[in-house]
């Protein structure tokens, strides 16, 4: 198909949804660095920030997991703008204290009020088209994602220190308000037409699907924590973490549009593991250039790959899970991506500590293709 199929999804439902979804996502991704300009003053400083930024995040996987299955398709929007409103009480919190205690517990709150906006989005996205879009439309989806994470670090960055550190929290805030009161005027697809929350065992009968979404995120943990320490090895001046981020970033959205194009030769199960281990191969390339050249294209390669591994992911979990559990399923795949981003950190760390940053690339593409191993085994022998 070519690319005029993308200007299928430019109506009214489908932009509307892809407004609700960047106001919702862009607090989420502008988070992290966000905790360091509203803590740096504070007693603890760096420390102090990245432990909330931790706590953040807990709360982002287990509202996710344990939430996510109490999404009703009938109901939806009403308990998104519910658990949008929490995040925005929680990050108020944040910006108003310096309680430590009381940080802990917003930042917790803060992430785990919001944590089912990407899922539900998701699945009421899938709910606007027609079978013969979703292929572009989670195309469309994941390149919004990319795009916001693009945008975010600068973001953040320009309002704390042009305008105050609180700044970027009342973007935040207003941003998540925004969304909460436009998810009113998302149109019923047929997914919402559903009742019912999902089955926990249902959800959980997907987990070789989720495995593999935790082994796409392991690539990216290794781009961004350990990209710094190789470029110092390298003696490449810091300074071009910035721009390579932001081009494996603007990368991966192009590689979800182009997924997007055109049907691709074999099963959805197939490609998503090629693109997995060609994703891996390239993260691996990484250390072994000794330029930048070298290091940028290996980079940019990955980020051109690992947007389809998770597009696919979404499609083959689409395709596994009735439509009532989408919503839920989409909640667990987005918990279950931050563990694998999480467990490939605490391998990065190890790695670096015991040795160099080339073998921290290595053991973040080893924890990929040990979940890739186990995920493919598991899906043989389950019935599609």
């Amino acid at each position: 198909m070519s690319a005029a199929g993308y200007r299928d999804l430019a109506n009214r439902d489908v932009l509307a949804c892809a407004v609700v979804t960047v106001a919702a996502k862009l607090p989420m991704s502008m988070t992290p660095l966000m905790m360091v300009f509203l803590t740096k003053d504070l007693p603890g400083g760096f420390v102090l920030a990245a432990s909330l930024t931790a706590v953040y995040v807990l709360g982002e996987l287990l509202g996710a997991a344990l939430l996510g299955l109490l999404l009703d398709p009938s109901r939806m929007r009403g308990q998104l703008a519910a658990g949008l409103v929490v995040g925005a009480g929680a990050f108020t919190t944040l910006a108003l204290t310096t309680n430590v205690t009381v940080l802990v517990i917003a930042a917790f709150v803060a992430g785990a009020g919001p944590s089912t906006t990407p899922g539900g989005l998701r699945a009421m996205l899938l709910g606007l088209v027609p079978d013969a879009l979703v292929p572009k439309a989670m195309g469309f989806d994941a390149m919004i994602t990319q795009v916001v994470w693009a945008v975010a670090p600068a973001l953040v960055t320009v309002l704390a220190l042009s305008v105050d550190r609180r700044a970027p929290v009342v973007v935040s805030v207003s941003l998540i308000v925004v969304a909460a009161w436009l998810v009113f005027i998302l149109p019923r697809g047929h997914v919402t037409s559903r009742s019912g929350s999902a089955k926990p065992h249902v959800v959980a009968s997907a987990w070789p699907i989720y495995l593999v979404s935790a082994a796409a995120l392991a690539q990216l943990a290794v781009a961004e924590l350990v990209l710094p320490a190789l470029l110092e090895h390298r003696g490449i001046g810091i300074g071009w973490i910035g721009p390579l981020l932001t081009g494996f970033a603007a990368c991966s959205a192009l590689g979800a549009v182009l997924y997007g194009l055109r049907p691709w030769p074999g099963s959805l199960r197939t490609q998503g593991l090629v693109l997995l281990v060609i994703t891996a191969t390239c993260v691996g390339a990484v250390a072994l250039f000794p330029n930048l050249p070298g290091i940028a294209g290996a980079l940019l390669a990955a980020g051109l790959f690992q947007s389809g591994v998770l597009v696919t992911r979404s499609l083959v979990l689409r395709e596994r899970l009735p439509v009532g559990a989408h919503a839920a399923g989409f909640s667990m795949m987005y918990a279950v991506t931050g563990a694998g981003y999480g467990l490939t950190a605490v391998v990065a760390a190890w790695a670096l500590d015991a040795g160099s940053p080339i073998w921290a690339v290595f053991g973040g593409v080893a924890v990929t293709l040990v979940l890739t191993a186990i995920s493919a085994a598991a899906e043989r022998r389950q019935p599609r």
